[in-house]
């Protein structure tokens, strides 16, 4: 099942696990049983430390497994075989059981832990899904890490009554017991926080002191995207000390399939160019707080950094480069029907809506894109752009407008998501033109409609534009001395990721040359006096 080039790899990454993993399979009469089998003894012939074996349980209606470090079970089972998408999930999984590969922090670990048990969660995912691993890994760490809590990874191919009771309409999903508690994409610092409110903390039940007075540094770069990673490299190499504070490394890049403007590099994808932007910043002294948000920057004292549950760190120079992220529609039923009939990703959700009516809105390139990508799935997809005309690429347009069961529809103001209390049945906009509400009958809705800059925090501190984008000068300044920006959350024109890293660069070098001239001011000033 797995080709000799995924085996030497295996052979390669197992090679430093120390202690034993092994994969548990429940009995079971399922076709697809056998597939199952000689998937995980494939797996474990590549390291002397991987078994297979059976379980005592009672027999299992699908294809099921759970792993047990030094012979004991941590948390983590899987329903369905972690191949495609996941099988990157599975792999993690081991490694991490045995205490390799990437962790957090102690202080992210020490949260974690003091969130309250019992829990078990269980995530739908589809093996399609580019979203789903990113979920599935979060919550397997969580699993390991904490003493009383489990994980299950589900194919929905597997359980379509289970996905019918909760009225899953979207993957990721999380349930919590009969309960969906997320669908979507998200990100560790978000899972925490939304397993915290769900199931309440116990102070004082980790091992781990909870500090919240991270220090003192030189440079703060907010944003682990390529404008973060640059600013920090940056910054780091003119020998101040840096400290990098992200939601997660690579931001909006991790979210990129196909990269192919990258200047000396053909093509490359997001995932991949992430784990280079980590290396290059893992060969130097850069301290990464990663899985955190920046609740704010002190407004009467701008070298004090507030994050999100209460610690805090200094700097004498910040720059943001936070990004963007998908705009939503904010408009009623949305949130409400994320994951329910609402979605994002026309890649990810797409075939749950196989034979359905789907509505896509927005007119750029990605709107466009997606209706055409949705009309090989859906019978009927109409496409929705508050203007006269569509602003994607032409070819694309023409491409969608000969598509027979697309339509198009302009001058529509999109008002309000409908559905029956589990998932959504129509969407409700307004002819521009006519002033009347129309209501289209439909199974989905694809909200494709631009970027949000990520610049909440600062707002009220530096200067911005209307829709949010930090204001800054030919050298990346802002409005407030010491305070930078770079890449997508600015005024800076053209959201690229080459764009991005230069100006991450450009700010670091801006930053130390203020440095130099502020130094050089301060040591005229102390030999006038």
């Amino acid at each position: 099942m797995l080709d000799s080039a995924i085996t030497e790899q295996l052979q390669s990454v197992f090679s430093k696990l120390e202690g034993t993993v092994d994969f548990v399979y429940e009995p079971s009469k399922h076709a697809d049983q056998a597939t199952l089998l000689e998937f995980l003894n494939d797996v474990a012939a590549t390291s002397p430390k991987l078994n297979v074996r059976e379980g005592k349980g009672s027999e299992s209606s699908a294809p099921r497994f759970h792993l047990e470090h030094n012979g004991q079970p941590n948390g983590i089972s899987f329903t369905g075989l972690p191949s495609g998408h996941e099988f990157t999930s599975f792999i993690l999984a081991i490694l991490n059981s045995d205490g390799k590969g990437k962790l957090p922090d102690e202080q992210i670990i020490a949260r974690i832990k003091r969130i309250k048990g019992p829990i078990h969660l269980r995530t739908f995912i589809s093996l399609t899904c580019e979203n789903c691993p990113d979920v599935v890994q979060a919550l397997n760490l969580m699993a390991l890490l904490h003493p009383n809590f489990k994980h299950e990874m589900i194919d929905g191919a597997y359980t379509q009554d289970e996905i019918t009771t909760l009225g899953v309409q979207g993957v990721p999903s999380v349930a919590a017991g009969e309960l969906l508690i997320h669908s979507g994409r998200i990100t560790l610092i978000d899972l925490i926080t939304k397993l915290e409110e769900h199931f309440g903390t116990e102070e004082g039940e980790s091992d781990a002191p909870r500090v919240l007075d991270l220090g003192e540094y030189d440079v703060a770069v907010i944003g682990g995207g390529p404008a973060g990673a640059s600013a920090a490299i940056y910054s780091v190499r003119k020998g101040l000390k840096t400290v990098l504070i992200a939601e997660k490394m690579g931001g909006q890049v991790q979210e990129t399939k196909g990269i192919e403007n990258m200047i000396s590099v053909p093509y490359t994808e997001g995932l991949h160019l992430t784990a280079k932007l980590n290396e290059h910043i893992g060969a130097y002294p850069v301290k990464v707080l990663e899985h955190r948000r920046v609740a704010n920057i002190d407004k009467e004292d701008p070298s004090l950094i507030n994050l999100e549950g209460g610690e805090h760190l200094r700097a004498k120079q910040i720059i943001v480069a936070t990004g963007a992220k998908w705009r939503h529609l904010n408009i009623p039923g949305e949130k409400e029907y994320i994951g329910r009939g609402v979605a994002f990703c026309a890649h990810c959700d797409g075939p749950f809506y196989k034979d359905k009516k789907v509505a896509v809105v927005g007119g750029g390139n990605s709107g466009v894109e997606a209706a055409i990508d949705l009309s090989a799935i859906a019978t009927e997809v109409v496409l929705f752009e508050y203007n006269d005309t569509l602003k994607a690429d032409t070819v694309l347009v023409e491409k969608l407008k000969s598509i027979p069961n697309a339509k198009i529809v302009t001058n529509a103001q999109t008002r309000q998501v409908v559905g029956d209390g589990a998932k959504v049945s129509g969407l409700v906009y307004t002819d521009r033109k006519s002033g009347k509400e129309e209501t289209l009958s439909t199974d989905g809705v694809f909200v494709q409609i631009g970027l949000l800059p990520n610049s909440q925090f600062v707002k009220g501190v530096v200067e911005m534009n209307n829709y949010g984008e930090i204001v800054v000068d030919a050298k990346g300044h802002t409005s407030v001395a010491n305070i930078y920006a770079a890449g997508d959350v600015t005024t800076v024109p053209f959201k690229q990721i080459v764009i991005a890293m230069g100006e991450g660069a450009k700010v670091a070098l801006t930053a130390f040359e203020d440095r130099m001239y502020q130094s050089a001011q301060a040591q005229a000033a102390t030999a006038t006096v």
